[in-house]
């Protein structure tokens, strides 16, 4: 097999559009593109395996953007992607493709009625990334009931101010969606002593949490965290309608999906609103630019969409989705389809 690590395909030919007239190639001669930086850094032998198994594999770090990834996997027969951004072009480029197989569950960034049209099977990885996730929002917890962020800065400066915080135990935990991730965080925080409400159209009981409706989850929450896809209905959720019923000095993690929260109604409810912190490792624009004001206050904690990386997580998260990508390849059903 051989090995690459460009950004697209040396020498490529124009494609056809579609995939009429293509025939699947054999798996000694097809062409794999990789796009996530961890993918193997944990575990040499996803790579190895990989490399085993098919022609050729393509390196090309992401997430890339759509016109990146187009010129990447224009004679590609997989796709082995993260954050990148499969659009309807991407696949129109793409004749050979026949399997996208994606890290994590969401699929916001995959043109999925494109991907049905062309005839490609997406993949994801359910639960591979769920505690690494859930162990950050409990993170977030404590730094939002704690200024760890402000102490550690405050001691490095030279300063020792006798900086005061709240304790989690006996404060309530509001959980907006209760999937695999939510209700691991459910868990983790009653076994802190947390009161947990939660708000889950789609699910009907809870062992580890009170099912509630929205309305008052946001009433009677110190801490409201989300663990909800992003849909039509869920976009920009949490505005400034949905803030301003707040419990006077709450706390706001997100760590699912950065589109859920209108950011401008954000900024308003820590400024003029009840909002009085708030932890973020999504955000609507990724990286954001240097002057955005989400990154200038001392209110917002923002880290770099790091909850699914765990040397755990993304060895899980790498095998699951080769091992679902050979097989398409393979002509087998895969485990984790869309």
């Amino acid at each position: 097999m051989t090995t690459d690590n460009s950004h697209g395909p040396a020498g490529a030919g124009p494609r056809a559009d579609g995939l009429a007239g293509v025939e699947p190639r054999a798996l000694p001669e097809c062409v794999v593109i990789v796009t996530p930086r961890s993918f193997g850094l944990h575990d040499p032998g996803l790579r190895r395996r990989l490399e085993e198994e098919v022609g050729t594999v393509r390196y090309c770090p992401g997430p890339l953007a759509a016109a990146a990834l187009a010129q990447a996997v224009r004679d590609a027969d997989g796709l082995l992607c993260g954050l990148d951004e499969v659009s309807a072009a991407v696949f129109g480029g793409a004749p050979r493709l026949r399997v996208v197989a994606r890290y994590g569950v969401g699929v916001d960034r995959v043109d999925l009625e494109a991907a049905a049209r062309h005839g490609v099977t997406v993949t994801v990885t359910p639960g591979a990334n769920a505690n690494a996730v859930a162990e950050l929002t409990i993170a977030f917890l404590f730094a939002l009931a704690r200024p760890l962020v402000a102490g550690h800065d405050q001691a490095r400066a030279g300063q020792w101010p006798a900086l005061s915080g709240v304790e989690l135990a006996g404060r309530t935990l509001g959980l907006i969606g209760l999937g695999r991730i939510g209700s691991l965080v459910a868990a983790k925080a009653a076994s802190l002593g947390l009161r947990v409400l939660a708000h889950d159209p789609n699910v009907s009981e809870s062992e580890t949490a009170t099912l509630v409706g929205l309305g008052s989850l946001v009433a009677e929450s110190d801490f409201v965290s989300l663990h909800a896809p992003l849909t039509d209905q869920t976009r920009g959720m949490v505005g400034r309608s949905f803030l301003e019923r707040l419990k006077p000095g709450a706390g706001l993690i997100n760590t699912a999906r950065g589109a859920l929260i209108d950011e401008a109604g954000l900024l308003w409810a820590l400024e003029e609103g009840p909002l009085r912190a708030a932890a973020l490792d999504v955000l609507i624009e990724e990286p954001p630019l240097l002057g955005n004001p989400l990154l200038q206050r001392d209110d917002i904690l923002v880290t770099p969409h790091m909850g699914p990386h765990t040397a755990e997580a993304t060895s899980a998260m790498g095998a699951m989705a080769l091992d679902d990508l050979l097989a398409v390849l393979k002509g087998r059903a895969p485990k984790y389809p869309l």
